[in-house]
C-alpha cells in the first residue's frame, strides 16, 4: 500500500510502498518483492536514511525473546523500541549501557545507526550478537567473532547489509531509576571544553551550548553530567521507596504544525538566552529521574511540528580531538553570523572508540538543528568544507542533504564499506534515498 512518508524531520515527504513486517515469514516474503527496499524503525532518523521506493516497516516486529536476569541479557526482535526495554527492566534493576535523546527508537534502528548518548561509546558496543536476514533470504547469525566482518559492517550499516531480525543486548545493572545530575553555567567555549577534559568520574555528560552568542560570550553552554544515583543517594520517602519506579510529569503535545514564521533568529536568541540564564551560576547537584536526565524532549509530543511544515534537519558533525580547539571556534563564529541560529545545539565529547562505519571516534561533536529554508543547503556545504578541512565527518542518522565527497573523505572505511554491501547484496535490494544519494551502490 502506497502512502506519504517521512522521518522525523519532516523533510523529504515521499510516496512509497509502506510494508508492515510482523513475522519471520513475511520478512522473507517481501525481500523477494521486485525494486530496493530498506528497514524502517519508528523513523526517528532526522532525514532520508530510512526512506525507499518500498519501506518495509518493523515497528510491529516487536516481542522480547528472551531475558538472563542475572547477567542482564536481552534478547528481541529489532522492532522493540528502548522505551519498551526501560519499561520492562529498569523496575527490575537494568538500564540501557547507551541511549540517544529519545527513547522512541527501535532496536534494529539504534543498531543500524549504532546511536550514541551521554555516555562514552555507542550502542554497538554492548550488542552481543544479532540475526540478519541477507538479500538472499539467508538469516545470518553474527556478533564480534562470529561472521565478525559482517557484524562491523551492519553495526552502523544504516541497515544496507540486510534485515536486522532480532539482537541480543547486554544491559547494566542500576540500583534506582534516578540520576544524580550536576549542572554547570560555563561562560565560553573554552570553559566547557575545559570542563569535558576534567569530566574523570562521570559517565554521562553533555552541554548546551548558544549557538548564537558572538564575542567573548561565544560559546557560552551549561553543562550537565550525571551518575546513576544509589539508593543512598536518593533524598526524599517516595523515591526511596520505590526506587526502580518513577512517576513521570504529564507530557505536552505540539497538536498543530507551527507557521513557519514562529522561528526567526529573534525568538531563537531570545531562547538561547533565557535557557543559559535559567541555570544559576556555579556548580548544583539534583536528584531526577531518567527521564528528565536522559530525554527532556521527550516530554513535549510531536516537538518536531515546532518547525512547520517546511520540515528541519540536524547537522551533527565531529572534529577529531586534534582539531576540535581550532576548529570548533571557527564553526561556531560561521553559524552565529549566518543569521541561522539554532535551538538545539549540543556539544559532546567522545572518548577512545573503534569501528568500522560509525560515527563516534575521539573528538567533539556538535548537533544543531535548523529549519528548512531557501538559504540553508548553500550554507551547510559551507560547513562542509570547514567540515572536512579540520579532518571531520557528519552523522548519517540525520543527514538529509550531503554530498557523496563528504562521504567519501570522511570517512576512511567508506569505500571498504560499499565494495561489502555490494559483495552481499549484488541485487542492490536494500537501499535508501540516502545511500542513492551518496552513490554507494555504484
Amino acid at each position: 500500500m502506497k502512502r506519504k512518508t517521512a522521518n522525523w524531520g519532516n523533510y523529504p515527504i515521499v510516496e512509497a510502498d509502506f510494508l508492515t513486517l510482523r513475522n519471520q515469514r513475511q520478512a522473507d516474503e517481501f525481500i523477494r518483492r521486485p525494486g530496493p527496499m530498506i528497514a524502517r524503525g519508528l523513523g526517528r532518523c532526522y532525514g532520508d536514511s530510512a526512506l525507499s521506493e518500498t519501506i518495509l516497516s518493523t515497528e510491529s516486529y516487536n516481542n522480547l525473546l528472551a531475558f538472563d536476569a542475572e547477567k542482564g541479557v536481552v534478547t528481541c526482535e529489532a522492532g522493540v523500541s528502548l522505551a519498551d526495554i526501560l519499561d520492562v527492566f529498569t523496575p527490575r534493576g537494568w538500564f540501557l549501557p547507551v541511549t540517544p535523546g529519545t527513547k522512541f527508537v527501535s532496536i534494529g534502528g539504534a543498531i543500524a545507526a549504532d546511536v550514541h548518548g551521554k555516555s562514552s561509546g555507542s550502542f554497538g558496543d554492548y550488542v552481543l550478537s544479532m540475526q540478519v536476514m541477507k538479500a538472499d533470504g539467508e538469516i545470518l547469525t553474527c556478533s564480534k567473532t562470529e561472521n565478525a566482518e559482517f557484524f562491523e559492517t551492519t553495526r552502523g550499516g544504516m541497515g544496507l547489509t540486510g534485515l536486522i531480525l532480532q539482537a541480543t543486548i547486554q544491559l547494566i545493572p542500576v540500583e534506582t531509576a534516578y540520576i544524580r545530575e550536576e549542572t554547570v553555567q560555563c561562560k565560553d567555549l573554552d570553559s566547557v571544553m575545559d570542563l569535558f577534559e576534567q569530566m574523570g568520574k562521570w559517565t554521562y555528560s553533555v552541554a548546551w551550548i548558544d549557538c548564537v552568542a558572538t564575542g567573548k560570550d561565544m560559546g557560552r553552554s551549561v553543562m550537565m553530567r550525571g551518575e546513576h544515583a544509589r539508593r543512598a543517594d536518593l533524598v526524599n520517602s517516595t523515591q526511596r521507596r520505590d526506587p526502580l519506579n518513577f512517576r513521570g510529569l504529564p507530557k505536552l503535545d505540539v497538536p498543530i504544525m507551527f507557521p513557519n514564521f514562529a522561528l526567526n533568529n529573534l525568538s531563537v536568541k531570545a531562547f538561547n538566552m533565557a535557557y543559559y540564564h535559567k541555570c544559576p551560576k556555579g556548580t548544583h547537584e539534583h536528584i531526577v529521574n531518567y527521564d528528565a536526565f536522559f530525554y527532556p524532549l521527550d516530554f513535549v509530543n510531536n516537538w518536531n511540528r515546532i518547525y512547520g511544515r517546511r520540515g528541519f534537519t540536524q547537522y551533527q558533525f565531529l572534529l577529531p580531538l586534534e582539531s576540535s580547539y581550532e576548529g570548533l571556534p571557527v564553526l561556531l563564529e560561521k553559524i552565529s553570523s549566518s543569521g541561522l541560529g539554532s535551538f538545539l545545539a549540543v556539544l559532546k565529547k567522545f572518548g577512545p572508540h573503534e569501528s568500522f562505519i560509525s560515527f563516534p571516534k575521539p573528538g567533539y561533536f556538535l548537533a544543531l538543528d535548523f529549519p528548512i529554508t531557501k538559504k540553508l543547503f548553500a550554507l551547510l556545504d559551507e560547513f562542509d568544507k570547514l567540515v572536512l578541512k579540520y579532518g571531520g565527518r557528519l552523522y548519517l542518522a540525520k543527514d538529509v542533504r550531503m554530498k557523496p565527497e563528504m562521504f567519501f573523505k570522511g570517512y576512511e572505511n567508506a569505500d571498504t564499506f560499499c565494495e561489502r554491501i555490494k559483495q552481499w547484496d549484488p541485487q542492490q535490494k536494500f537501499q535508501s534515498l540516502q545511500s542513492q544519494r551518496l552513490n554507494m551502490h555504484q
